[in-house]
């Protein structure tokens, strides 16, 4: 093992705590081991300088990683593949004729009336696996117990689980990015090349442009975050919607359906760039901050990725590509602060995961499979609604 002599720095440093002297240039090279991919025989006592350092404690990184994606799972079934989903529409009243009677008129009474029952299909899934080989024999020589061997194939497993929940984790994001991006083409289907500045509509709502008409404000989307009015007029407008889809109305899905959420069926999504905004650019310094907080909500830390730097331009965008009747279309947005909807809008369901394995006699290991599949729909005829700044 490499020792050094650490003495004269550590003078320096100790006049440095002290204030005996000015902040000194530390050199930490030789004092912090930032580790090594190979370890190589250099590595020897200090004593008969031969005998080559032995590993003494062994640290397995099995840390399991439980994933941040939104509660969208809903059910599974064992048998069949479709997912039919029936409506009975609102039907239409029609006059009530108990006090308009007239002598000598007939009234019929054996007249049919059809109900008016919708039904929709679901009918997709998507897999993917993870492949694995083990082998024991042949990495014995590398440890002294069957304790440090099992702890190695522990991490090796928990590595793989953790690979799994990463993957699920993007296609459950793929799933709300699908609606959020469907919902934004169907209300603001005049925006050019995806420019949605002072453009909004009734479920995709541009909370900056609303906030700028009726307060005869010019503040940008940069400014918008540490603004407070802006903030506080935000999270009153997303209250009132929670309201609002609960009633009855054809307002808030794509499809223009009779379709009302309430509240044990309402899902809310944030993003943590904007839910922590709210907590500590308003809720902090106000005393009866109840009145100014939004509603209870699921956060994410972005929608489709961080980006290289985590910035807010990154991490409240989508790009994605939806079907536009046979076509396709690019829907790039950004400026996406959360969403509220109802949970039969967005649904991950049927979600399988299992592992297969064979023996290969010749090679002496064992391939493993981590299988996965799932089914992830969209359902435009429920409620769903965008807000977000541009």
């Amino acid at each position: 093992m490499k020792v050094n002599d650490i003495h004269a720095i550590m003078n320096s440093v100790t006049n440095e705590v002290l204030g005996k002297t000015d902040l000194v240039a530390e050199d930490l090279s030789n004092i912090v081991d930032v580790g090594k991919e190979v370890y190589d025989t250099s590595n020897v006592d200090n004593y008969v300088k031969s005998l080559i350092d032995e590993v003494g404690k062994y640290k397995f990184d099995t840390r399991v990683y439980k994933g941040s994606t939104p509660s969208l799972v809903r059910d599974s079934w064992e048998y069949g593949a479709v997912l039919e989903k029936l409506r009975a529409e609102l039907p239409e009243a029609q006059a009530n004729e108990s006090w308009n009677l007239e002598n000598g008129k007939s009234y019929p009474t054996d007249v049919f009336y059809k109900p008016n029952v919708s039904a929709k299909f679901f009918n997709s899934k998507q897999s993917f696996e993870i492949p694995m080989s083990f082998t024991e024999r042949q990495i014995k020589e590398s440890f002294t117990s069957v304790a440090q061997l099992n702890s190695l194939l522990t991490m090796i497993r928990v590595a793989i689980q953790n690979g799994l929940t990463v993957k699920t984790e993007s296609l459950i994001r793929m799933a709300l990015n699908n609606m959020i991006a469907n919902t934004i083409a169907a209300d603001i289907p005049d925006a050019t090349d995806n420019n949605y500045n002072g453009k909004t509509g009734i479920k995709a709502v541009n909370l900056l442009k609303l906030y700028n008409d009726r307060f005869g404000t010019k503040i940008t989307a940069d400014q918008a975050l540490t603004t407070p009015e802006f903030i506080r007029f935000a999270n009153f407008t997303i209250g009132t919607y929670k309201d609002r889809l609960a009633q009855y109305s054809t307002l808030f899905n794509v499809g223009k359906k009779e379709r009302f959420t309430s509240a044990d069926s309402l899902s809310i999504i944030l993003l943590s760039d904007f839910a922590n905004v709210s907590k500590y650019y308003l809720e902090a310094d106000t005393e009866h901050n109840s009145l100014v907080s939004l509603p209870n909500a699921e956060t994410v830390a972005f929608w489709q990725a961080s980006g290289q730097d985590f910035g807010f331009g990154h991490t409240s965008e989508i790009h994605t590509t939806i079907k536009d009747g046979d076509k396709t279309k690019e829907i790039n947005a950004t400026g996406i602060l959360g969403v509220m909807f109802d949970k039969d809008a967005v649904m991950v369901c049927n979600e399988n995961q299992r592992v297969t394995s064979d023996w290969n006699a010749r090679g002496e290991f064992t391939n493993e499979y981590y299988k996965f599949d799932c089914s992830y729909f969209n359902d435009l005829d429920e409620n769903f609604v965008v807000f977000f700044i541009a």
